[in-house]
């Protein structure tokens, strides 16, 4: 498997809505007036390491993941170049864009993440200069976007005005939002993909096995084919409610996706897109409660 939206921090120092997000301890943080798990309990240093994502992926057999990165956790750019420096084979990490703010050199990064949903203009079109210049560094977009149809308009100028730019579409287009599927069309276009970062998140009051997450799946390969379409687990957020193999062995149990649709959602389709390779062979490894 590979994970294509995962986040990892040194240090959680981010903000929302003008409000700070730092650690509490016992893997709390506080989320701007509340307080929130945002890791699980046992990360009780509030450190959420590349060290403990790779065990993690180890025991659930995922061989190489892509760090996004968020408003909410802060700049992670110097940790993460650091990270895809010491493993270059398992790590694809993002370099964030802040509204007009780039690092200088993109040297390190594999692409660019904008947290289009976040942005005080949401126009994406007014930062054309962040795509342009992933465009001639060969670097990919990585793009949570505003519910709905917000965005898509000046994101299919930017894909048009670009069309060698890899650009992934993430959170599975905020799927339980009303217009979700036009984020998805999206991906017609040959530079576009989606990848499902969040979707348990977003499908969490139904729970694990998640049918209508699957379901979505199914309909989203309907709009743009199963090609397009990549998983992702927002690691660690996520796991404060399942476990990491959970967060993928949904869609392998389900028998809604044929076993080439599973291999393409899981593997292949993110290979290619974020040009993973020489990834190692994952072995089953037992666990003490079978």
């Amino acid at each position: 498997m590979i994970d294509a939206h995962v986040h990892l921090w040194e240090k959680q120092q981010g903000t929302v809505n003008g409000l700070p997000v730092y650690d509490l301890g016992g893997g709390r943080s506080q989320f701007g007036a509340e307080v929130r798990q945002m890791l699980p309990p046992y990360m009780t240093d509030g450190v959420n390491s590349a060290e403990r994502l790779l065990a993690n992926m180890d025991f659930a057999q995922v061989a190489g993941a892509v760090v996004t990165q968020e408003y909410i956790d802060g700049n992670q750019d110097q940790y993460l170049q650091k990270i895809r420096m010491q493993d270059p084979l398992r790590f694809r990490v993002t370099a964030l864009y802040e509204e007009k703010a780039l690092p200088d050199e993109l040297d390190g990064f594999d692409g660019v993440k904008i947290c289009g949903g976040r942005m005080i203009d949401q126009n994406l079109t007014h930062c054309a200069g962040v795509f342009s210049r992933a465009a001639a560094e060969d670097k990919f977009i990585a793009i949570d976007m505003a519910d709905g149809d917000t965005q898509c308009a000046s994101l299919r100028e930017m894909a048009q005005t670009y069309p060698e730019l890899r650009i992934a579409i993430g959170h599975f287009g905020m799927v339980t939002r009303s217009g979700w599927q036009e984020q998805i069309r999206l991906a017609r276009l040959p530079n576009v993909y989606i990848e499902s970062g969040g979707i348990t998140w977003l499908f969490n009051s139904e729970f694990y096995p998640y049918p209508s997450a699957v379901h979505a799946i199914r309909e989203a390969s309907d709009i743009c084919g199963m090609k397009k379409l990549m998983w992702g687990s927002d690691y660690p957020r996520t796991m404060t409610a399942i476990t990491y193999r959970m967060s993928w062995e949904f869609v392998e149990r389900s028998s809604l996706l044929n076993d080439e649709e599973k291999r393409q959602f899981l593997h292949t389709n993110a290979e290619q897109f974020y040009r993973f390779h020489d990834l190692p062979e994952m072995p089953y490894v037992h666990h003490m409660a079978e």
